[in-house]
C-alpha cells in the first residue's frame, strides 16, 4: 500500500507540473519586447504608460498598483469581479477592447494562441507561486532613444502645452478614446518626451509624426508632455 501511495503521489505531482506548463517562457520574453513601450517587468520595474506587470496573476483588475491611474473600463470590470488569471489574461492579450470596453490599452492584440501562451508563461515567472520576482536587472529592452539629462530635466508649462495641443488634438482625442489613433492622455511625462524625440530623430517610423515632432523645440515637447499628462 505504501508503494502504491507513493506511485499515486508521483502521478499527481507530475500532473501538477504539467498543468503549470503554459508555454515557453524563453520565447515569451521575446514576445514581451512588443509590450515594453508601455510596460516593465522584473526587478526595479515601474509604472510607465501602462502599469508594471510584476505579480499580476491573481490580482483584481484595476487594483494592481495604487500608484497607477486606471481607465474607467478596468475599474468597472474589477469592481464586477474580473481577476487576472490564465483565462482572463489570455482573452485580454488577444483583444483588449473586446474584453474591457473603454480600456486605454491601445494594442490590437496577439492573435496567435502559441505566442500568447509563451508570453503568459514569461509573465508567470514574475508572480508568486511558482516564483517570486527574481533579484535581477529589469528585463525590458533599452529605451528607443537616450536623451541628455538636461532635456529630461526641462519642466514643461502645461498652459503653453494646451496652446500647442490643438494640432495634436486634430488626430488624437483629448477624451483618451481610441478610434484607430492611439491615445496620448495621461502618459508619464518622460515617456511622452522620449517618444516625441524618437519621432524627431526618425527612429519611430511614422512620417506625419516625424514631421510634427521635427517642428518642435525641446521646451515645446516638454510643455505638451506636461499638458497631456493631466488631461482627464
Amino acid at each position: 500500500m505504501q508503494t502504491f501511495g507513493k506511485a499515486v503521489a508521483i502521478v499527481l505531482l507530475a500532473g501538477a507540473v504539467q498543468a503549470e506548463d503554459i508555454g515557453d517562457a524563453t520565447r515569451g520574453e521575446k514576445v514581451f519586447h512588443t509590450c515594453t513601450s508601455c510596460h516593465q517587468i522584473g526587478y526595479g520595474a515601474k509604472n510607465r504608460v501602462g502599469p508594471h506587470l510584476n505579480e499580476i496573476f491573481g490580482r483584481k483588475a484595476g487594483e494592481f498598483s495604487d500608484e497607477y491611474k486606471y481607465s474607467k473600463g478596468l475599474l468597472r470590470e474589477g469592481a464586477a469581479g474580473l481577476v487576472w488569471d490564465l483565462r482572463s489574461l489570455d482573452a485580454y492579450i488577444e483583444n483588449p477592447k473586446a474584453l474591457v470596453s473603454g480600456t486605454r490599452m491601445n494594442f490590437r492584440g496577439i492573435k496567435e494562441a502559441e505566442k500568447r501562451a509563451d508570453l503568459l508563461a514569461y509573465l508567470r515567472l514574475f508572480s508568486d507561486n511558482p516564483a517570486n520576482i527574481p533579484e535581477a536587472q529589469p528585463t525590458g529592452v533599452p529605451r528607443e532613444v537616450e536623451l541628455a539629462p538636461e532635456i529630461l530635466a526641462i519642466v514643461g508649462d502645461p498652459e503653453y502645452g494646451e496652446y500647442l495641443a490643438s494640432e495634436c488634438s486634430s488626430c488624437h482625442q483629448s477624451s483618451g478614446t481610441d478610434d484607430g489613433i492611439p491615445a496620448i492622455t495621461q502618459w508619464p511625462e518622460e515617456d511622452f518626451v522620449v517618444a516625441m524625440h524618437a519621432y524627431k530623430r526618425q527612429i519611430r517610423p511614422h512620417p506625419v509624426m516625424q514631421m510634427m515632432a521635427g517642428r518642435l523645440t525641446d521646451e515645446e515637447i516638454a510643455a505638451l508632455a506636461a499638458y497631456f499628462k493631466n488631461v482627464e
